[in-house]
């Protein structure tokens, strides 16, 4: 450890060590085995073993179970602004490298851990930026990282309109902070009239609302899994469950389908969805409906409808561990019947997102439903997120979603 940093010093039990020298970027309230009687929170902290020997600098949470969080794993590291501007612009240069440009529209520019930007998501839908902050780190270095990186697009030719902080989660009080949403102040610049955007995804145009849409707007995470699923849509009847504003369905669409069929239970998102087919063109392909997926499909079973598609994506079933086995239970239940009313040698393709329902337990669960189901899947791909929601290894919680494509047979 460089000598004179200045950073108070806190020690890890075997725990906790091991857990970071595996890749983990946390370090729990449990796994600390001694600590500055009163460190800065939200400030910088180095972390070391029981011996002494560096392992990283983190921020700290003084409320958080999350007490410490990994920023760097360099002794050399000193946090400020250019530590921060060097790391946005890495974070950058990777979205560059593993995205087609035309796709750089709408991604993720940080995704928290994966980014070693503990607790921060930014998405970037054309020239609006929406934000979320969840760690006390985060919020007390937010005034260097936002700026900087609004300078940074800017000189690399992405204008940005506005910056929007999505604030309203509770996870925010656990950290002891306030919930807020609203646009974060650019330095003299008027704040932007409208919340609402265009953006391009996969060819397809859709309107994003930063302000009130889902999580930061719009789900940029599944951006090439609905290609991939529109490659099985050409000539078929597809029936998308769990629809939200129509992204599976539209690529279906574009993709060839038959007809297309789009289901989910709130007023606000079929009527999103309605809006982007018509503003695609595509409102003669696809129908949509309100309706209770778990309610639905065991009536279009009863009725001996038959689809060559299906889409399951639903929202996240489990919010917490204790949630598990009863996320399990749904799931099980939309892809039982879900690979029921799949025409054979038609396809499915099912998703989660929850993070607390491993993949292992996903996979047991499908084999589960193929086995009531009476049917035989055949594995045409394995996918995860898009690559702007890198999977840090070591940080398990960043390979949340999970997503598989079948054909019945």
């Amino acid at each position: 450890m460089r000598e004179g940093r200045g950073y108070p010093v806190c020690t890890v039990t075997k725990k906790g060590e091991a857990a970071l020298l595996r890749g983990g970027p946390w370090v729990y309230e449990s796994d600390i085995a001694s600590a500055p009687e009163d460190p800065e929170d939200g400030g910088p902290c180095d972390v070391v073993s029981g011996k002494g020997r560096y392992l990283g600098t983190a921020l700290y949470s003084a409320r958080s179970k999350i007490r410490l969080r990994i920023v760097t794993r360099n002794a050399n590291d000193r946090i400020g602004p250019a530590f921060w501007e060097r790391k946005l612009r890495w974070a950058w240069a990777y979205r560059k490298t593993v995205l087609d440009p035309e796709d750089l529209d709408a991604c993720r520019i940080v995704f928290g851990e994966a980014d070693a930007f503990p607790g921060l998501t930014v998405d970037k839908y054309h020239d609006l930026l929406s934000v979320q902050i969840l760690s006390r780190g985060m919020e007390r270095y937010r005034d260097q990282i936002l700026p900087a990186l609004v300078r940074i697009l800017r000189e690399d030719g992405h204008p940005v309109r506005g910056v929007y902080l999505r604030g309203e989660s509770a996870l925010r009080e656990k950290e002891g902070l306030s919930r807020e949403k609203g646009w974060y102040p650019l330095p003299e610049e008027t704040v932007p009239e409208s919340a609402a955007v265009e953006i391009r995804e996969n060819g397809i145009r859709y309107l994003v609302d930063v302000a009130e849409g889902q999580k930061t707007g719009f789900f940029l995470d599944q951006k090439y899994n609905r290609l991939a699923a529109a490659r099985l849509a050409a000539g078929r009847d597809v029936l998308d469950c769990f629809a939200h504003t129509g992204a599976f369905a539209l690529n279906a669409a574009r993709g060839g389908a038959r007809r297309v069929t789009a289901v989910d239970s709130s007023a606000a998102a079929v009527e999103m969805a309605a809006a982007n087919a018509a503003r695609n063109g595509l409102d003669g392909i696809v129908d949509h409906v309100r309706a209770d997926v778990f309610e639905l499909l065991p009536q279009l079973e009863a009725e001996g409808a038959r689809y060559g598609l299906i889409v399951l994506d639903p929202p996240a079933f489990a919010k917490s561990r204790r949630d598990v086995d009863r996320a399990l239970t749904g799931y099980k239940e939309v892809n039982l019947r879900g690979m029921r009313l799949v025409e054979r040698g038609g396809h499915l393709v099912t998703c989660s997102c929850s993070r607390f329902v491993g993949r292992d337990a996903f996979v047991s669960m499908l084999r589960s439903a193929a086995y009531d189901a009476r049917v035989q899947l055949r594995q045409v791909e394995e996918r995860g997120a898009s690559p702007d929601h890198p999977v840090l290894w070591g940080a398990e919680e960043t390979a949340y979603l999970k997503c598989f494509l079948f054909q019945v047979v």
